[in-house]
């Protein structure tokens, strides 16, 4: 049997040389289904191959087996060889075996009637082997450029490896620090969300219009989870999420479109409910929205088993009506769950589902293989002499370690006790369950990353103050949720023979990820036992926190005199974090998630609206206004806040012109930029705008702009930002998209909180 399948796999290649010269008849008329490419060639080599296919052939393109060697939802009970075996299979997830992909792929191509290649996918979410701070973290650099390259060394080292599609960017705008997945994604703003999800798709996809999908050295992108997933109630992972279509427009889908505005090729379903529609079965979400109102071409994956879980939502009857709601929703591939499969020929020949529907499905995976190159040379992606030139090579190693030092949030710094330089010949007295720790570093989601290479902060602090007169001692006190009297005293014991205190401490790295939801976000109690014995000391204390999300540090803002949020750092988190408490990098983070002071503030976002009743925050106790009776409504630290070892100004904030046109219009807001202090330093000016009123209620402020600038001891710069009339569109009570007319405030601000260097202007009725 195999002498003849294998000719006829090659012969494929033949004949799709031959009928690509004259358009077949779907082509010319391909119904909902258009090109992501729009390139004629390759969609005429595409519906030559759905000419050959059969049904089951056809729906079998739409069905992703997970291999399990790497597991991110329940295991599915089903063999997928079979289905392998007869080409049946579109993708296969979680293979991370070089020898082991080439084997499957053989099969494909060489066994099976069409020999039509596989896709491989995995979660490469920040890094694959050289592991990247978490998104989160990575996001507070407001460094797109450097986001976008760390994107594109995850992707060169997966694509050597086999691996050509990536289930990232995670694009969900997160406001609840509850949820564990607030660490895939860049935070609470839809504005700097936006930018972020465009910077991730270039570096994974290579380039904005596909183009670059052929280079083994890119990986297919992947939107995700559309949509709102980050809304989800009480912060608890796969919970309804009950929103307006205001906020859903305004607040949630923008980093969604961006995405799509940047290129991405795929899109994944959410868990979650929206009004009572789970994503994976809403087709006004992805069929109306997604490929009617913003043109989608690529094609849409449902989560891990998303399709199977209709049922217990409660709007399936079972399996094969949960498949029926999800490819006739708009889901082209199912994700593990083998309904397509199992179901999707019975509900064709019985009516329920059109064949065109099944077309236009099959349609869009087969192009993203053609423009992959997977047709041309099924084995392209795997190279392990270009993977073993590619994978954590110094110049990977340099960026992976400025990304951490660019994500490390100084939050506070009281009488300047950091930086400590190698001259200053303090001993300081190491401390902390996560000092001399290397397994947590890399967080979850951290790919191939090999946990034991990961540099720990004793490691990195001991060969940065090396030959210098700087002694460090340690001790580590504590286990990240156990302590005994023995180990605080032995902490204690080298904190009396030392001038300062380090302490890294913060959450073990399964604490945040899918399913990893908690109600206390305070350090453990173990470490906030240690962290009392140290102050009790009255040696001053410098606290690490990683994290995959913001914490309470309200007892530790209070009490200690400096914090460093460094997240959860990667590979090189030892080293980077040296860097900054070295003063060898000045600290440039600025946070994406406002970090409450208690739980009970949660959600807490800067963009919030006003109340017919608001605080006036000079005097929050005043009655019958929108407060609490036992703490502020601000947030301990807010969006955009971060603090570094120089001071900045800014001033002198002009417009060159008091208003515009409501349509192709804008203004040009200058400001002066000063660096007054003595070391040099990276500043992000950011932009905000207030609507004063609106169709529908405006926020109090929206971020509109930023920029990165590096400031010289002393230096001043001027700063420019362009406000565009559609930058201040939004959807209002017409639920149409516009700029409404009327007044305007505007600031030049160094965070979310600060009023300074206000302005104001018009936009004119057109």
């Amino acid at each position: 049997m195999k002498t003849i399948l294998i000719p006829i796999a090659y012969l494929l290649t033949a004949f799709l040389l031959i009928s690509c010269g004259q358009p077949s008849r779907d082509t010319q008329k391909p119904g909902k289904w258009q090109s992501y490419s729009g390139d004629k060639h390759i969609a005429q080599r595409v519906d030559s191959v759905l000419k050959l296919m059969t049904l089951e052939e056809k729906i079998g393109q739409m069905t992703q087996f997970s291999a399990n060697w790497s597991i991110t939802g329940p295991v599915m009970s089903d063999d997928f060889q079979p289905y392998l075996e007869k080409g049946l299979i579109g993708s296969i997830f979680n293979a991370t075996s070089v020898e082991g992909i080439r084997r499957m792929q053989q099969i494909a191509v060489d066994s099976t009637r069409l020999g039509i290649p596989i896709l491989f996918g995995q979660d490469v979410i920040h890094g694959y082997k050289t592991i990247f701070p978490i998104p989160l973290g990575e996001a507070c650099s407001w460094d797109l450029a450097l986001m976008q390259r760390t994107a594109e060394i995850a992707a060169l080292e997966a694509a050597s490896d086999g691996i050509n599609w990536t289930f990232a960017p995670m694009v969900d705008i997160s406001r609840d620090a509850r949820w564990g997945r607030v660490m895939e994604g860049a935070g609470e703003d839809p504005y700097l969300g936006s930018k972020v999800a465009q910077a991730r798709v270039t570096g994974f996809q290579g380039s904005g219009d596909g183009s670059r999908l052929d280079e083994p050295t890119t990986l297919l992108a992947t939107g995700k989870h559309l949509a709102a997933y980050g809304a989800a109630e009480s912060g608890r992972d796969y919970n309804p999420a009950e929103l307006s279509e205001h906020t859903l427009r305004n607040v949630y889908l923008p980093p969604y479109r961006a995405a799509l505005e940047a290129g991405v090729g795929t899109f994944m379903a959410s868990f979650n409910e929206i009004n009572g529609i789970p994503a994976t079965a809403d087709r006004w979400l992805l069929t109306d929205i997604l490929r009617e109102e913003w043109g989608f071409k690529g094609f849409v994956v449902s989560d891990y088993t998303g399709i199977n879980e209709l049922v217990p939502h409660s709007v399936a009857r079972d399996e094969q009506h949960a498949a029926e709601l999800a490819i006739n929703a708009g889901v082209d591939m199912d994700m593990t769950g083998a309904t397509y499969i199992k179901y999707l020929v019975k509900s064709v020949e019985e009516g329920r589902v059109s064949e065109k529907t099944i077309d236009n499905a099959a349609r869009r995976i087969l192009e993203m293989k053609f423009l992959l190159g997977l047709f041309d040379d099924p084995y392209r992606y795997l190279n392990e002499e270009r993977a073993r030139q590619n994978t954590m090579t110094p110049e990977f190693m340099e960026t992976a370690r400025k990304a951490v030092a660019a994500s490390v949030v100084l939050l506070k710094n009281d009488n300047q006790i950091l930086p400590i330089t190698k001259e200053s010949g303090k001993t300081i007295a190491l401390i902390g369950p996560l000092m001399n720790d290397s397994i947590n570093l890399n967080g979850e989601w951290a790919g191939l990353g090999n946990r034991n290479k990961s540099v720990p902060i004793l490691k990195g602090l001991t060969e940065k103050y090396e030959g210098s007169d700087v002694k460090l001692l340690y001790a580590a006190g504590s286990t990240i949720t156990e302590t005994t009297q023995g180990k605080i005293a032995e902490a204690v014991s080298a904190t009396r023979r030392a001038d300062l205190i380090i302490a890294a401490m913060g959450e073990d790295f399964n604490w945040s990820g899918e399913a990893a939801v908690r109600t206390d976000i305070r350090l453990p109690e173990s470490q906030r036992e240690l962290l009392k014995a140290l102050k009790e000391t009255g040696k001053p204390i410098v606290l690490i926190t990683l994290s995959g999300r913001p914490l309470d540090l309200s007892w530790e803002d209070e009490n200690l005199d400096a914090i460093l949020q460094a997240w959860f750092p990667g590979t090189q988190g030892g080293h980077g974090i040296a860097d900054v408490i070295a003063g060898d990098y000045n600290p440039s983070a600025r946070l994406v998630m406002s970090f409450p002071r208690n739980v009970g503030q949660i959600p807490i976002y800067y963009n919030q609206k006003y109340t017919g009743r608001p605080v006036d925050l000079s005097n929050e106790k005043i009655d019958y206004k929108s407060s609490y009776l036992d703490a502020s409504i601000t947030p301990l630290y807010p969006f955009g806040y971060g603090l570094s070892y120089t001071t900045y100004d800014i001033s002198d904030v002009k417009l060159d012109k008091s208003s515009m046109k409501a349509t192709n219009d804008k203004i040009i807001v200058t400001a002066m930029l000063q660096n007054r202090g003595n070391m040099d330093g990276d500043m992000v000016a950011q932009l905000y705008i207030r609507d004063l009123v609106g169709s529908v209620t405006r926020p109090i402020k929206e971020l509109k702009g930023f920029q990165k600038i590096n400031l010289k001891a002393g230096e001043s710069k001027q700063v420019s930002f362009e406000i565009l009339s559609e930058d201040l569109a939004f959807y209002g009570i017409d639920m149409k998209k516009k700029t409404e007319p009327g007044n305007f405030k505007l600031w030049v601000a160094q965070n979310s909180a600060d009023n300074t260097n206000e302005t104001d202007f018009r936009v004119e009725q057109q």
